[in-house]
C-alpha cells in the first residue's frame, strides 16, 4: 500500500509551517439517481503539520491507493495566525498515485502571495 506525507515551508523565514490544517480527499465515481456519472471529491483523512511543518498521519489510517488524490493547504487561517496577509486562501494540490506501492511526498513551499510543490521522496 502507498503511504504519503507532505511538509510545508514558509520560504519567506525559511522555517516549517507549524500547525497547518491540512485535507486529504480522494476522487471518486458519482452516479446519481439521474443517471448522469461523473467524479467528485470525498475527505478521507487530515490533520495539522507538527513542529517540524510536517503531516505523515492521515487521521482514521483510510486506505490510500491508486487514484487520483488531493491534498487541500488552509493557508488563510495559518497565515491570520501568523498576523500576515495571504493572496492564496487555500492551496489545493492535485496529485495522482500509481499503483507501486512506494512512498508519495508532496512538499509545499509557501510564501504570502507565492507557492510551488514537487514531487518528494
Amino acid at each position: 500500500m502507498t503511504t504519503l506525507s507532505t511538509h510545508v515551508l514558509d520560504s519567506a523565514t525559511g522555517r516549517p509551517a507549524i500547525g497547518m490544517v491540512v485535507r486529504l480527499e480522494t476522487s471518486v465515481i458519482i452516479d446519481p439517481a439521474g443517471g448522469s456519472t461523473g467524479r467528485g471529491w470525498v475527505a478521507v483523512g487530515g490533520g495539522s503539520t507538527d513542529a517540524d511543518g510536517r503531516l505523515k498521519t492521515w487521521g482514521d489510517g483510510a486506505p490510500f491507493g491508486p487514484g487520483s488524490h488531493r491534498l487541500i493547504f488552509d493557508t488563510e487561517a495559518w497565515f491570520a495566525g501568523q498576523g500576515r496577509e495571504c493572496f492564496y486562501p487555500e492551496v489545493i494540490i492535485t496529485f495522482t498515485v500509481n499503483d507501486d506501492g512506494s512512498h508519495c511526498h508532496v512538499p509545499l513551499l509557501l510564501a504570502a502571495y507565492a507557492y510551488s510543490t514537487y514531487r518528494g521522496s
